[in-house]
């Protein structure tokens, strides 16, 4: 992966799908994250990236934010901000720089993926223990924090209990990340209900404000990368449709039927591609009503 170059900007880090830089005049206040169009499963980036894809995810998570009572990353407002360069300002959002925590906070409103993979082995996913008898799609009647370790770039994330995260990061902050992800989801949730969506899961990333120590919400917030969601009027008529999500499942849908997970993943057919670009921006839609 090969970084753009901005000008007034130094590279210093790529994720899977995100580029970040910090100010050239070296200044610690402010980071630059890009959303690129690269997009990834299984554990790979993939060929060719989906173009446009970074700037519906960071429209998306901007308008989360405006929707959600809780100190955000966002600092364009801050006077002192640099200017975001212009060929990234659509898929970029200036920051505030934070101390990271290393916990995914997963929220999950319904048993499905890795969840469901678990309840099936264990009757329990990341530790709580979940009625017999579930089924993969099935709704919780109350949604469940079950937080995972963020692995380094190449490695799977690990599923832990909240225990295990507590060790990690403090009692205290465990409790309140956990507080955190649970009132956003069940709050982000109504609203998509409004909409004719199911939030059936997601993930969030939290800092702490190295100045204030308050709990920051950061990264991106309720895309199409980091939840799932379904169509609530496909979901109630049932069938194998039901549980067709407004993401990338489309992509690990044709990886799955056509690569056997060794050496490199082939290049994604441009039919998948311009699939998956409509569902991301079908979702977008339908959530923001623009």
């Amino acid at each position: 992966m090969t970084a753009q170059r901005l000008d007034g900007w130094t590279h210093v880090y790529s994720g899977k799908v995100r580029d970040l830089y910090v100010p050239a005049d070296g200044s610690e206040r402010f980071l630059l994250v890009v959303a690129s169009d690269r997009i990834s499963a299984f554990d790979h980036v993939l060929a060719p990236p989906i173009s446009g894809k970074g700037a519906v995810l960071t429209a998306l998570s901007r308008w989360w934010f405006e929707q959600i009572e809780l100190p955000n990353h966002l600092a364009e407002n801050d006077p002192d901000a640099p200017a975001v360069p212009p060929e990234v300002a659509d898929r970029a959002m200036l920051t505030r720089r934070l101390e990271m925590y290393p916990i995914e906070c997963v929220v999950r409103g319904a048993l499905t993926g890795s969840g469901f993979a678990e309840y099936r082995r264990t009757g329990a996913v990341c530790g709580i223990e979940l009625p017999a008898g579930l089924s993969d799609g099935d709704l919780l009647d109350e949604p469940i924090y079950t937080p995972a370790y963020k692995a380094p770039l190449g490695e799977h994330d690990e599923n832990i209990t909240f225990a295990r995260s507590a060790e990690l990061v403090g009692e205290e902050a465990a409790a309140a990340l956990r507080d955190a992800s649970i009132a956003i989801f069940t709050r982000a949730r109504e609203l998509a209900a409004e909409r004719g969506v199911i939030l059936a899961d997601t993930k969030f990333e939290f800092g702490r404000d190295p100045v204030t120590g308050e709990l920051v919400l950061a990264d991106e917030v309720l895309t199409s990368d980091s939840s799932r969601y379904w169509d609530a009027s496909a979901y109630a008529a049932g069938g194998p449709g039901r549980l067709a999500s407004f993401d990338k499942q489309i992509v690990r849908d044709w990886l799955a039927a056509n690569w056997d997970r060794t050496g490199e993943p082939p290049a994604l057919p441009q039919p998948i591609v311009d699939r998956t670009l409509v569902r991301y921006t079908e979702l977008y839609a339908r959530i923001t009503g623009a």
